[in-house]
């Protein structure tokens, strides 16, 4: 992607986020042009003072050759809004992250993910349940998500690992960087069997302030979201609310009702939010209990134009078997077989009455603000 060293560069630049990239994208067309634009071309493009003013100064500054070699130089893969590799969950939600920084590798097993995660300061009822429900969800082919913190992540990352499954650390510095540094260890057997990712440019250091924003990304790559073990004030929280804003189902896992650190994840309960008493109750409300099956038959039946043709016309609102006949022009046996392994690969659900939705996005233009 020739282009590429340019998101990087608006990645760096201060005062610039996913709605000025996208108003950007939408007057310039493309990220060079940006680049090399003048002060009121960019005031034009819908850039204020401070954003232009923060843009012109890294110009000068910034050798965006030079962080693209350090980025080689990492191990890090960058991708972007413009890459069809950009994980579809997250495209999705309000204000993706225009670059992602990935160290170790993305698998399109991954779109079957679940966050967990909870407080830093757990106890041993928390740390055993995250252990646990990690771990059972890693041995039913699911993805355990989760932000490489003491505590609960932790312990979620490391039952993957210990499950033989696949594992995802979203972290709030750069991916060159490990946050706490106690979990190098952890953060390099991550690297080897799943990856970390992160929105913050390399050399990134971990300030409080970037945590929260990490937050949707957690939530935003993952079909739910398990919170674990929380007080009434843990940062898991936000992720919950996240989830909640991104239409991600959330779960929790009830604690004592006496003990403080329980306070976030009985609140939650009580205000709707799925009680976990065994990975069962998260494989059926996300209807992840034949993920192992879908993912053997994806790998060995590819897309076919008959399936491109369908997802024309299949969307979050159910439409019958017999409509998507007429919309497509397809003999109704050929539509019905079709949809019976589209299905299979977790495409689309049946919701009754031979009517169809699709169960998520397969792509997603560039986000609008």
């Amino acid at each position: 992607m020739t282009d590429l060293k340019y998101w990087v560069g608006f990645n760096i630049v201060p005062n610039i986020g996913p709605a000025k990239v996208q108003a950007l994208l939408d007057h310039f067309g493309d990220l060079e042009t940006a680049w090399r634009a003048h002060g009121q071309d960019l005031q034009a493009a819908g850039l204020d003072r401070r954003a232009v003013s923060s843009l012109l100064a890294a110009r000068k500054q910034l050798d965006l050759d030079a962080e693209l070699e350090k980025i080689a130089r990492a191990g890090v893969r960058v991708l972007t809004w413009a890459d069809a590799d950009y994980p579809a969950p997250l495209r999705n939600i309000y204000h993706p992250p225009p670059v992602l920084y990935v160290k170790g590798e993305l698998c399109p097993e991954d779109e079957w993910a679940v966050a967990v995660v909870g407080t830093r300061r757990a106890t041993v009822y928390g740390k055993e349940a995250a252990r646990v429900i990690a771990g059972d969800l890693a041995r039913n082919g699911v993805t355990v998500v989760s932000g490489l913190a003491r505590g609960i992540d932790a312990q979620a990352h490391k039952a993957a690992l210990d499950a033989g499954g696949r594992t995802i650390a979203v972290l709030g510095c750069g991916v060159d960087l490990v946050y706490p540094p106690e979990h190098r260890k952890l953060a390099e057997a991550i690297v080897a069997q799943g990856a970390l990712i992160s929105e913050y440019a390399l050399g990134t250091p971990p300030e409080g302030s970037n945590f929260p924003p990490r937050n949707r990304i957690i939530s935003g790559l993952s079909l739910g979201v398990v919170i674990v073990e929380a007080g009434a004030g843990s940062g898991a929280l936000i992720t919950a609310d996240y989830a909640a804003e991104q239409g991600r189902e959330v779960f929790a896992v009830p604690g004592n009702i006496f003990n403080r650190s329980s306070e976030g994840c009985n609140a939650l309960i009580r205000d709707g939010a799925h009680p976990v008493l065994s990975v069962n109750d998260i494989l059926e409300v996300l209807n992840l209990t034949m993920v192992s099956q879908q993912a053997e038959v994806r790998a060995v039946v590819p897309e076919n134009e008959t399936e491109a043709r369908l997802l024309t016309y299949i969307t979050s609102e159910p439409i019958h078997v017999d409509e998507l006949g007429r919309l497509s022009g397809l003999p109704i046996a050929q539509v019905s077989s079709t949809l019976a392994l589209m299905e299979l690969k977790g495409m689309v659900r049946q919701v009754g009455g031979m009517n169809y939705v699709l169960v998520r996005e397969e792509r997603a233009d560039y986000i609008v603000d």
